[in-house]
């Protein structure tokens, strides 16, 4: 891949040391400590665009103090002056190969030659495409299509592929002109245009079918050498007729894959020969194309001398004998003739001969006939048939022979394949191929941005005017027979081409040769550079190697791969057969870049703004389309193989390979789309059967800025299995001015766990001066549009009671408040760090529901998603519900399954009766310490270490209530509150209602005066959660995840702290436990 290097302005100063090293020096400086600039949203900046950029004249951006308004953001920006001054010294040095030429100076110090680039469109962009496009197709099948299409199907093959290549050169020059093109010509164009997977997967097509070029070009090299110069010279002779085209076949893989290695040698040892050898590979082309034409105007004025002999209407290989005759007269005795000999297989009158030679007459006509002859009449139409078919004239009459079997042992012209329209479409296109060689040069132009468009298409309309005028030029001036004789049998074994030049043969034969070495010399230089290029973007990690190289930067590594692809072409030894498999590769490359160019205008970024303004979008999707059509039409197959080629590495790239800003069209439509659908959500909304739960995952972070409990990622990723909205987001306490940088680390340490639980989503940190802000904030605002949250899903906040102050479980009460009044759902996940991680995989098990309140239907929706995720799979799920007094259980339960088989859902169900019974003495005992620890805590102001020691005074009263006390209760220290309910009195109460075992609720009251003043509805909110409690756990306790609703909060938020402990009771002997609030909208179906 060509390089770009950097002048370094050398100063001659006294130091001993080179200016080398000097330089080398500076840049190892550099290196140790990197800068890497970030833009406001952390994102790096791109590198400067300009080559001289340094970082060591920042000093200069601020001198004097007219501009001390300025100061701060001339530190980080630079002055007007600055920039202007840097794009004045901007030098857009020569990407060509010889860069890497390299020479010694007097003093023994490596220098680099670097060229200004002086060349104009002509020399830089017009006649390369010129030599790309004039190459093997044109000399060696040209009169083949013509002759077996006929000259209005060829024409028609001819327009649509020229057309084809208009229409892409169109597109392309918009892209070329809309900023600088380094190497790797179209590669960087689709890449930079469509992002890295695309431009990955069609560089790599683009690079396949430059290499196959190469092996077509030195297939037509070999052609020629043993068709046409050297016949004598094959290293395989076929022995029997039919073997004749296995010989061919295996000389030219022997003869290819010397030549091969031979060319792989001149371009490793140095590419200077190839680029000194192009101006006379070009001229070999141009005399070429003026001897064909000087040829037909020739035949207007005196025909070629070229007899073709016609067996009846057969045409005969001429090339085994000099008399078109069967017998001849010399002085009144008549002799039979070399072409009666090889039909009687005697020289005998009285041999037994074929019988269509019998029956037939031989006629001689000459082969090109010329311009005004009236052959164009004959040669309008095409003549297609299966392999091994005769080459006949069809306006002749002939006698048909019995029995044909025989013909292949005589000297008849056959197909050598079979023909057939879209077949010629496929040899045909790589004619029109090389349309990239002036965008692959921009850095040798002069102007790039005028000479690019103007050569490329001058180019392409001159060499569609030779194509199509040769189609019809060949067409009148040359014999059909001839034209279908692809190896030239029929005019001793001459280049058919050839025969209409002017002024002999040998001028197409020694021009055509020269062309096809040097085209194959070009692929072999360009398409090492170009995979080069695409190795080192390291968009594609296995390649990485070969983005390396000799030191002076020539793609070793590269040229190896290379060849030995290549060497495959050469291996299948047609030319016919390597043709259409590289037209599939630069098809593919030329329809992305007419969606490359088509993207980027109806996109309208603001960084389109080519200066070629000769195009449009419907230009590029006709190219596009023109291009998808003519794959199809040339071979179904290998387009679905070269698109299965190109998808392949596409995923691969998108899974596996670096990830790449490049500011491409691809992004920006997936930005217009998603704005055109977050439009469309918001209009509209969600339905039912649409409902998925959208988490927003309020994560807590440590003293570190890590996840403290990633579990909860976990079991989002098991819920979610990737699909819908997931937004994972924290708060910090502060300001942002000051906690700016921790926000960006802590944001960067939760999408590291994301990853790490493969939980595909949003991640935002914010920083707010107190969590219950942010937090409220979050739910609030976070998403956008129709993508917004429906869920919030948290951690229970384990040790609430321990906690130093009430503020978690305070924020906890008010977010669970907030989502409610957003008519949000809310999922609580009780000892979080349980659950399961995402490589565990729970055998037999169960999911447990209790559906006390119907909530949506959230809380059986819920077990079905994470039943989807491998590590809930096997797991089954039970659902339960609470029958009261006066419901019908059986029929409930019957209910319950027709319901749940209505919503396709599998469950066990089961119901649960909980008849009204008496308060135990137990619920007025939590509820009274419960109420009295609020109160105290209300009415005096504890320091933090009274708050400590009442808070493991109330957990050894709430443990120990139900126990048996043996112990006597220790005297009270002083500094100890001493509460109304005593240790004393609960082990009195206790043996008290031991003896009288059946007192109803009023003698309880009578007998407690503390009891009476209780909160009546405290008291039976604490019976419904033991009572519950103690169903669930007698149920649910070996089950893997237990789901309840979730009761809601008080609307007093006196009653906060009660309501903490009342869900702490009925989650009381559950280890993983999820509370389930709905958010007051129906979110399960039964109808499809």
């Amino acid at each position: 891949m060509p390089t770009n290097f950097t002048v370094v302005p050398v100063e001659d100063g006294g130091s001993g040391k080179s200016t080398l090293e000097r330089v080398f020096r500076e840049e190892d400086e550099e290196d140790i400590s990197p800068r890497r600039p970030y833009s406001g949203d952390n994102t790096p900046r791109e590198s400067s665009p300009f080559i001289n950029n340094t970082d060591h004249d920042r000093g200069n951006y601020y001198d004097g103090k007219n501009m001390a308004l300025f100061e701060e953001e001339i530190e980080s920006n630079p002055m007007v002056s600055s920039l202007l001054n840097k794009l004045a010294n901007y030098t857009n040095l020569t990407q060509g190969v010889t860069e890497h030429e390299e020479y010694e100076n007097e003093e023994g110090v490596t220098k680099i030659r670097v060229k200004s680039p002086q060349m104009g469109t002509f020399i830089g962009v017009y006649l390369p495409c010129m030599q790309n496009l004039l190459g093997v197709i044109l000399f060696l099948r040209l009169t083949w299509i013509v002759g077996t299409a006929g000259i209005m199907e060829s024409f028609a093959i001819v327009v649509m592929c020229c057309t084809c290549t208009m229409l892409t050169a169109i597109s392309m020059s918009a892209i070329a002109t809309n900023g600088v093109v380094p190497a790797g010509g179209s590669y960087y164009m689709i890449s930079r245009s469509l992002g890295p997977e695309f431009g990955g997967a069609v560089g790599l097509c683009f690079y396949l079918g430059t290499t196959f070029a190469g092996s077509m070009y030195i297939l037509g090299t070999i052609e020629i050498l043993l068709t046409y110069i050297v016949p004598n010279n094959a290293v395989f002779v076929a022995e029997k007729k039919e073997d004749e085209t296995e010989a061919m076949l295996n000389n030219m893989r022997v003869y290819g894959t010397c030549c091969l290695a031979l060319m792989a040698l001149v371009v490793f040892v140095g590419v200077r020969y190839v680029n000194k050898l192009a101006l006379v590979f070009l001229t070999c082309v141009v005399l070429s194309i003026m001897a064909i034409y000087a040829g037909v105007i020739k035949t207007v004025i005196e025909r070629p001398d070229f007899p073709i002999c016609l067996l009846g209407n057969r045409s005969l290989q001429n090339h085994n004998f000099e008399k078109c005759l069967k017998t001849e007269v010399i002085k009144n005795v008549t002799y039979t003739t070399k072409l009666w000999e090889l039909f009687c297989g005697s020289p005998h009158l009285n041999a037994t001969c074929d019988e269509y030679f019998t029956l037939n007459n031989v006629t001689e006509i000459q082969g090109i006939p010329g311009l005004l002859s009236g052959v164009i009449k004959d040669n309008m139409w095409g003549d297609y048939g299966p392999s091994g078919m005769l080459v006949e004239k069809k306006n002749l009459s002939s006698v048909p022979a019995q029995d044909n079997s025989r013909d292949i042992y005589k000297p008849y012209i056959f197909n050598d394949i079979s023909t057939f329209f879209t077949l010629l479409v496929g040899i045909y296109f790589p004619s029109v191929t090389g349309i990239m060689a002036g965008s692959n040069r921009s850095g040798d132009l002069r102007d790039a941005q005028r000479s690019i468009p103007i050569g490329t298409i001058l180019a392409i309309a001159t060499t569609s005017f030779i194509y199509m005028t040769c189609v019809v030029l060949f067409g009148a001036c040359i014999e059909g027979v001839v034209l279908r004789d692809k190896f030239g049998d029929s005019v001793k074994k001459n280049l058919v081409i050839g025969t209409l030049a002017w002024p002999s043969p040998w001028v197409i034969v020694i021009g055509s040769f020269f062309s096809c070495c040097g085209a194959g010399l070009q692929s072999l230089t360009g398409a090492p550079r170009l995979l080069q290029a695409i190795a080192r973007d390291g968009i594609v990690p296995f390649l990485q190697v070969f983005g390396h190289g000799k030191a002076n930067g020539e793609p070793t590594w590269a040229l190896l791969m290379t060849a030995g692809i290549c060497e495959i072409g050469i291996l299948i030894a047609s030319l016919d057969a390597v043709a259409p498999i590289l037209s599939m590769f630069f098809l593919m490359c030329y329809l992305f870049v007419n969606l490359a160019c088509a993207v980027q205008t109806l996109l309208r970024t603001p960084n389109w703004r080519p200066r070629f303004k000769f195009y449009h979008w419907t230009l590029s999707f006709l190219g596009m389309s023109l291009c998808l059509s003519l794959m199809f039409i040339s071979s179904w197959y290998y387009a679905l193989l070269a698109m299965s080629i190109a998808g392949c590495i596409y995923k691969y790239i998108e899974y596996r390979g670096a990830m790449k800003e490049w500011g491409d069209g691809i992004r920006g439509l997936s930005l217009n789309a998603a704005r055109y659908a977050l439009i469309r959500l918001e209009e509209v909304p969600t339905h039912t059967k649409n409902w998925r739960p959208q988490l927003l995952v309020l994560l807590k972070l440590d003293s570190d800025l890590g996840v403290k409990h990633p579990r909860l990622l976990s079991f989002t990723t098991q819920l979610k299995a990737g699909k819908g909205l997931t937004i994972v987001s924290s708060v910090l306490e502060g300001t942002y001015m000051t906690l700016e940088a921790k926000a960006k680390s802590a944001e960067q340490n939760v999408k590291s766990a994301m990853h790490a639980e493969r939980t595909k989503g949003f991640c935002h940190v914010v920083v707010s001066s107190n969590l219950r802000d942010g937090f409220s904030h979050l739910i609030q605002s976070a998403g956008l549009g129709g993508m917004k949250h429906n869920a919030v899903l948290m951690a229970w906040p384990g040790g609430w009671k321990q906690a130093e102050d009430s503020y978690p479980w305070k924020n906890f009460i008010e977010t669970v408040r907030e989502t409610t009044s957003a008519h949000q759902a809310l999922l609580v996940a009780k000892n979080i760090d349980k659950f399961p991680s995402n490589q565990d995989r729970l055998g037999e098990g169960t999911i447990d529901v209790w559906w006390i309140v119907h909530d949506g239907g959230l809380l059986m929706l819920l077990p079905f998603l994470l039943r989807q995720h491998k590590v809930w799979r096997k797991c089954k799920m039970r659902i339960f519900t609470v029958a009261q007094m006066d419901d019908n259980s059986i029929q409930m339960k019957k209910d319950l399954q027709m319901f749940l088989y209505h919503l396709r859902l599998n469950a066990v169900v089961e119901v649960v009766e909980m008849h009204d019974s008496d308060i135990a003495a137990f619920t007025y005992e939590k509820t009274l310490v419960m109420e009295q620890r609020s109160q105290m805590l209300k009415q005096m102001q504890l320091s933090r270490t009274e708050r400590e020691r009442e808070a493991q005074l109330i957990t050894k009263l709430g443990t120990k209530s139900h126990a048996n006390l043996n112990d006597t209760s220790t005297a009270t220290p002083d500094h100890c509150v001493h509460m109304t309910w005593t240790k004393d009195k609960l082990i009195a109460e206790r043996n008290r209602k031991r003896g009288e075992p059946n007192l109803g609720v009023k003698d309880l009251f009578n007998m407690k005066p503390e009891w009476e003043s209780l909160n009546q509805s405290n008291v039976r909110r604490m019976h419904t959660a033991v009572k519950l409690n103690e169903v669930v756990v007698n149920k649910s306790q070996g089950a893997q995840l237990v789901l309840l609703n979730m009761p809601g909060p008080p609307k007093n938020k006196g009653g906060d702290e009660n309501y903490m402990e009342f869900l702490e009771v009925l989650m009381d002997g559950l280890d993983r436990v999820l509370l389930v609030r709905g958010g007051g909208r129906e979110v399960i179906t039964i109808y499809s």
